[in-house]
């Protein structure tokens, strides 16, 4: 869908005009209502919920599920309908600005003045000197590698020292190899969102700024992707998408030897060959590949993406919640939360307090490369927060789609990405 930022600027005015409500008086304990989605495969929320409580016996927290894909659309309606819970989660930055400009999120400011140095991510929520989210997670995007099928194709696994260029020939290798030893798995698989070109290529070009409305640094992570998918080293993203692949099938599933995703996949990944909902192999991760040799290989620090993810308090919360709300973000964004996140494989804001604990959790690959990229990696975000982001982004996608479902040739894409950035979005 197209939006200008007219559209958006509409969207703010209408929910500043539906942010001022009656607060409610507090009497006994309180409940503490909590966005999530996916609870069955997230146990992120249900995990802090239970965490808090036990320190916190007085304070309830009720987990409201909603739909993963469609969170942010839910949650804007919600906002405005006066439903939405207490505290939700700021999933990515891209509509951070959106929240906090339609006077969504409360003044936390003095939650973040409480928490230690060691929080990553605390400061892309700050707007005017003010906090208005809290990071309880950071994640970072790596490739995750499946070593049973390497080994059957015979190939070497990863090492830290990848660029592009080596991953796509080792996804070609690999598709040849596995092919003929039997196995009907692919290379590779890249997810249908634009995160998994767009994200790397923003992070890893020098002098790329989405602001700028020049989306030149877009094209020769394009022409890599549809270079696999014409190879056969890949799926194409024409038959993901109508077939609704999933990239928990895909990996969990053997139906691919290597994929790039969020380190938040290892909480997944480990609790469905727990419960055999993935196949049971050995696997690993290893740094994203690199655009450029000098930030490859474990004597360097490799360059990725992915934004943080925050807790937010809805201003509508009743005023009598509002200081257990602040002792949620508190505990989730701190240590104690970090070590309960930390225990079901997430990733939490405050690594620092996990480095040892994280590859005790059964499921979790203890190989060095693998505790490498965990603590090794310079992670930026993918939704720099900008009035401008949401509506850049939404044509991005559009330029995303048209690109590797074949229906646009790479340069005109990017051409016409441009021009709609400026008279749709930049000139207003």
């Amino acid at each position: 869908m197209k939006r200008s930022i007219a559209a958006a600027t509409a969207l703010l005015v209408f929910l500043a005009g539906c942010s001022d409500g009656d607060s409610g008086d507090d009497s006994g304990p309180a409940t503490l209502t909590l966005a999530g989605w996916s609870l069955a495969t997230t146990p992120e929320f249900q995990t802090l919920a239970d965490g808090f409580r036990s320190v916190n016996p007085d304070v309830t927290v009720e987990v409201k599920e909603y739909d993963a894909t469609n969170y942010d659309t839910q949650m804007i309606a919600d906002l405005a309908a006066g439903k939405a819970p207490d505290i939700y989660v700021q999933k990515n930055l891209k509509n951070f600005y959106t929240y906090q400009n339609g006077k969504q999120l409360l003044d936390v400011s003095d939650v973040a003045g409480k928490l230690g140095g060691t929080v990553g991510g605390l400061q892309t929520y700050q707007v005017d000197g003010k906090t208005w989210a809290i990071p309880y997670r950071q994640d970072s995007w790596v490739l995750y590698y499946n070593k049973a099928l390497f080994d059957k194709a015979g190939v070497a696994a990863p090492d830290g020292s990848w660029t592009w260029d080596d991953y796509a020939a080792t996804a070609k290798e690999l598709t040849t190899k596995l092919k003929a030893a039997g196995s009907k798995a692919l290379g590779a698989y890249q997810h249908v969102w634009q995160s998994t070109a767009q994200g790397f290529a923003l992070a890893q070009t020098s002098g790329a700024d989405l602001q700028s409305g020049d989306f030149g640094y877009l094209k020769p992570y394009y022409e890599r992707s549809l270079d696999l998918q014409n190879a056969g080293a890949q799926v194409k993203f024409g038959d993901a998408t109508t077939n609704s692949l999933t990239y928990q099938a895909q990996f969990g599933k053997q139906q691919a030897a290597m994929m790039v995703m969020g380190t938040w996949y290892m909480a997944t990944l480990r609790s469905q060959q727990a419960k055999g909902d993935a196949d049971k192999f050995e696997w690993g991760i290893a740094p994203a590949p690199q655009q450029s040799a000098a930030t490859a290989g474990r004597s360097a620090t490799p360059v990725t993406f992915a934004d943080p993810t925050g807790l937010g308090v809805n201003p509508k919360i009743d005023e009598g919640k509002v200081e257990a709300a602040k002792q949620f973000l508190a505990y989730a964004a701190g240590p104690e939360g970090a070590k309960a996140l930390a225990a079901i494989a997430i990733t939490p804001a405050d690594t620092a307090a996990v480095k040892e604990s994280f590859f005790t959790v059964s499921g979790i690959p203890t190989d060095e490369l693998s505790k490498f990229t965990f603590a090794t990696h310079d992670t930026k975000p993918e939704n720099p927060v900008s009035k401008y982001t949401a509506p850049l982004q939404n044509i991005l996608n559009d330029l995303h789609s048209a690109v590797l479902s074949g229906s646009k040739p790479v340069d005109a894409a990017i051409t016409e990405a441009q021009e709609r950035a400026k008279n749709e979005v930049l000139s207003k």
